[in-house]
């Protein structure tokens, strides 16, 4: 029985059609069915709520046929729609897709309904009237989880938020799986029953965490990417690598085979948001699940393997294995896949074309029907993979044939070497650099402070260019008002300011992905920026907000920082391209994030850290890590990994005056470092309790000369014995903190038996016999005077010498702090 059509006044503002197309099953994404706007439903009554959905139908309502499904199953649960609504589209600006279909395995058969709500307070209450009239039709209830712009518009390409990431859990033991991810990346926020059973009898999940904003332009397809590295390391359903693919709403019945059951919400965490860039590094390195295997499978029974197809000559009338047609589809659909990831250029990949029809097809295909299958192909996988990734053609070439040298032309080659553009060898001519760095450890300030000395031709912490370098910084971090903030902040030398300000260029806070596209936008601004002669000095700041691992199905891996295969593409197809493109001979620093380690893992081998996979170390020419040996500590330390020349000592720097500066490793604390801290800290706590008790007990008019004090106020305030109090005094005496008086009749004392006398502190005061009355409240209060200090100890010699000024607290000269 189909549908009863339904109104577009029924849901006030949602959009909504009933377009004939089949259902899928299981569903695919909305821009398989198109969702259309403009249907105008007639059979609706006139006065039908703007707000609720009223549906009436005395044939389908009154008739005496049998159920559709179990009327005694779960019904829709507004409460639970509303929370589903908050954590998916709480902060989303726009229109939301929802669509309705039967659902398979019921016996009748029903047209899909497309609607379109606004994304705002009154889109739960629309949601749950929708599932109302959809659970009265035996129909599911999907929604893409990301908003558009227009009606009648939900392709991959077209969503403009998103705000949560999801996997589906559809298979294999759930519970397990579910328990992998609060593991490694916490608590979720929503965890969603979808009404399914696996073949193990356990509840099929979709597991929810919502992000703290937003996710928008180049941020969506990070996020798809990140649904699909989820699901790969799972066993999920890697459906959810598409932006437009569309889920079960909470609080929905779910109808298949005759089973009616309630879309449960079945662990709710509402405050619980996620960064998105933590979440990635989180999700970088979480293991796969156990018994999940990320290797690809190659195993394709039903299809020739193209390496088979591009070498097997197919002659007509079906006398091979494949049929001519199959095999000129397989081969041209393989080389319209390498121009459409940018590994061909067109003219390439028609050239490869025609070379497989004249090779291999017998007799040939004529030239207008091998163009006409390729256009029709190439027409189709747009429509399915979004617009092709032209290759940066311009790119240097690769030799023809392979270089090799014999030992003896090697040792006899003795002309200079080529210049370094960062001496010494830290970044040379096509190198590339790499510096990682824990968030907020100062990576992009000291990459900035860094670039700039370079751009105007002055050392920086022992790194020498050898003239002033022109530097492009892509950095993808910073928006412009704050990156412009941030270097009048910087306390740059202006003579090193004034040599920068037209050799160093900055792009602000980008939202792209270093793609084939985004790679000839970027070669574009590098050009305009350097017109004449190509950088020294391509940056990238961070690698992770502008990673493109390629195509995941081209290499069969997740397609993320942790996957090799995605990180040597990145590397070679996309940072190498954009380099040879610009200047073959400029050196690349990439700046990028580094991992969790033990104290003891990052002192064996620190560049361990460096997040994403291992390629990335066994490719790059230099490494630096930036990191806190002490996290209690302002300094930092640089490690550093050379390629090309002999090991570089690790640094220690820090920013004195707003400037990096190094500092000597000498005065670094090798041997039980957190001991001897605690240590200086217990010591430099005694010294304030001995300074403040010596002020509070001339206030109540007690001196005390050193053996006094000690023996007065062993084991108080945490001071420990009387001789560890003396051995305090005199540090603090000759550092000048405290001093001496030897007359002290003035305050109503008699001589001392030590030979230097009571002890005196700055701003030390005591009460008198006389008396004051305050003039405003009468208030009698005793007359106080200073304790001046007569002599002090001599830092050199010990020797106690007398005080020039007693007025004027002076500390000895030499003194050290």
């Amino acid at each position: 029985m189909p549908l009863l059509p339904m109104g577009r006044a029924l849901l006030g503002t949602a959009r909504m059609s009933n377009a004939p197309v089949e259902p899928p099953d299981p569903p695919q994404t909305l821009e398989d069915t198109p969702m259309t706007a403009g249907h105008e439903d007639r059979s609706a009554p006139p006065d039908a709520s703007m707000g609720n959905l009223v549906h009436f139908n005395p044939w389908r309502d009154f008739n005496d046929a049998a159920p559709m499904a179990d009327v005694f199953g779960d019904e829709p649960d507004p409460e639970q729609i509303t929370q589903f609504m908050e954590v998916v589209f709480g902060y989303c600006d726009g229109l939301i897709p929802v669509r309705s279909f039967i659902d398979k395995g019921q016996g009748i058969d029903g047209r899909p309904h497309n609607i379109w709500l606004d994304a705002n307070a009154a889109a739960a209450g629309k949601m749950a009237t929708f599932a109302t009239w959809a659970s009265r039709e035996g129909a599911a209830v999907y929604v893409i989880p990301g908003t558009v712009a227009a009606v009648g518009h939900a392709k991959a390409a077209e969503i403009l938020q998103m705000q949560t990431v999801v996997v589906d859990i559809d298979s294999g033991d759930i519970a397990a799986k579910r328990a992998h991810l609060e593991r490694h990346l916490g608590p979720p926020t929503m965890v969603v029953e979808s009404g399914g059973v696996t073949a193990e009898g356990q509840r099929k999940a979709h597991v929810w965490w919502k992000l703290t904003e937003p996710a928008e332009g180049s941020d969506v397809a990070r996020v798809t990417r990140l649904r699909g590295d989820i699901a790969a390391k799972v066993g999920g359903d890697m459906h959810f690598r598409s932006a437009h693919q569309p889920i079960r709403v909470a609080g929905s019945v779910y109808y298949k085979n005759n089973l009616k059951t309630q879309v449960r919400i079945v662990e709710l965490n509402a405050g619980l948001e996620r960064d998105l860039a933590e979440f990635i590094e989180a999700v970088a390195d979480m293991p796969p699940a156990p018994g999940i295997s990320l290797a690809p499978d190659f195993a394709t029974p039903d299809k020739p393997r193209v390496d088979d197809v591009l070498v097997t000559p197919v002659r007509e009338g079906g006398q091979d294995d494949w049929s001519r047609f199959e095999g000129a589809s397989a081969a041209i659909g393989h080389f319209l896949r390498m121009v459409h990831e940018g590994r061909m250029s067109k003219e390439e990949g028609w050239q490869a074309i025609c070379g497989y029809n004249a090779a291999m097809l017998r007799p040939s295909w004529p030239i207008e029907r091998l163009q006409r299958e390729s256009e029709r192909l190439w027409d189709l996988h747009v429509q399915k993979n979004g617009p092709p990734l032209v290759r940066l053609d311009s790119a240097a070439p690769a030799p023809s044939e392979m270089p090799t040298f014999t030992l003896g032309s090697l040792l006899d080659d003795t002309s200079p070497m080529p210049e370094d553009i960062i001496a010494p060898r830290v970044l040379t001519p096509g190198g590339l650099l790499v510096l990682g760095g824990a968030p907020k450890v100062g990576k992009s300030d000291l990459t900035i402070s860094w670039l700039v000395h370079m751009a105007a031709g002055v050392p920086f912490l022992g790194f020498t260019p050898p003239r002033p370098l022109r530097v492009f910084y892509l950095q993808a971090e910073i928006q412009y008002h704050y990156l412009r903030e941030r270097l009048g902040q910087i306390a740059l030398p202006a003579r090193v300011l004034a040599a920068a300000r037209d050799t160093f260029v900055a792009t602000p806070k980008l939202k792209l992905l270093l793609d084939t596209e985004g790679s000839m936008r970027v070669a574009r601004a590098i050009q305009a920026a350097f017109p004449d002669v190509g950088p020294d000095i391509i940056c990238i700041d961070p690698i992770r907000n502008l990673f493109d691992g390629g195509p995941a199905n081209s290499h069969g891996g997740s397609g993320g920082e942790n996957d090799n295969t995605a990180m040597m593409f990145f590397l070679k197809d996309r940072v190498e391209v954009l380099r040879d493109y610009i200047n073959p001979a400029c050196g690349v620093i990439l700046v990028h994030h580094t991992r969790k380690l033990s104290k003891q893992q990052l002192k064996d081998d620190p560049f361990l850290a460096l997040s994403g996979a291992s390629a990335l170390r066994g490719f790059y020419t230099s490494g630096l890590i930036l990191h806190r040996p002490d996290e209690d500590a302002p300094e930092r330390k640089l490690e550093i990994e050379l390629r090309n020349g002999p090991a570089l000592p690790s640094k220690l720097i820090d920013k004195v005056g707003g400037q990096w500066v190094e500092i000597n490793p000498m005065n670094e604390r090798l041997v039980r470092a957190e001991v001897g801290a605690k240590y200086d800290a217990e010591r430099a706590r005694k010294q304030e309790v001995i300074l403040s008790i010596l002020l509070e007990e001339a206030a109540e008019g007690r001196l005390y000369t050193a053996n006094q004090f000690a023996e007065v106020f062993e084991n108080k305030g945490g001071l420990g014995g009387k001789d560890a109090i003396r051995d305090r005094i005199a540090v603090q005496a000759t550092k000048g903190k405290i001093k001496f008086v030897r007359n002290a009749a003035p305050y109503g004392f008699g001589p001392s038996r030590s030979r230097f006398g009571y002890l005196c502190v700055e701003g030390m005061v005591m009460p008198t016999d006389g008396k004051e009355v305050d003039p405003e409240t009468g208030d009698v209060t005793p007359v106080r005077v200073s304790v001046l200090p007569t002599h002090y100890k001599s830092p050199q010699t010990g020797a106690l010498l007398e005080v020039e000024n007693p007025h004027i607290w002076v500390d000895p000269e030499g003194e050290r702090p």
